[in-house]
């Protein structure tokens, strides 16, 4: 078994495409449009679809934005430099919601971005080996 995918009901699916590409530098694996019940599904991730987990966003036609609700928390991805990243995700227009630094508690570095439809994702710098 492994976890396939985590998906996002997005506002303006074009949009929230551009920023996990442009800004967060994924591609775009797959799009489909599903005329009768009227939703688009875009997958993108950062390797093929069959290597490895990716992000579904799901825009369901004439719908422009939802409620978050309390118990969805964040995607995490890591970054080789969580600073350079952030710095570059500011020049590209992007939300830092948490400036990097160390967790609270702990040594990790870390910081929170918000994507165009405000979900968080959480920046995470990779170890060392």
């Amino acid at each position: 078994m492994r976890i396939l995918h985590t998906m996002l009901r997005v506002g303006d699916l074009d949009r929230s495409i551009n920023f996990y590409q442009d800004v967060l530098g994924m591609r775009l694996l797959r799009r489909s449009d599903n005329e009768q019940y009227q939703y688009t599904l875009a997958f993108l991730g950062y390797d093929d679809i069959s290597h490895s987990t990716v992000l579904e966003l799901t825009y369901n036609w004439g719908v422009k934005e939802y409620e978050h609700g309390e118990a969805f928390g964040h995607i995490a991805i890591e970054v080789d430099d969580v600073y350079r990243a952030c710095e570059k995700i500011k020049s590209l227009g992007g939300v830092i919601s948490r400036e990097p630094g160390p967790v609270k508690g702990g040594s990790t570095e870390i910081a929170f971005v918000k994507d165009p439809d405000g979900y968080a994702i959480e920046l995470i710098q990779a170890k060392e080996d």
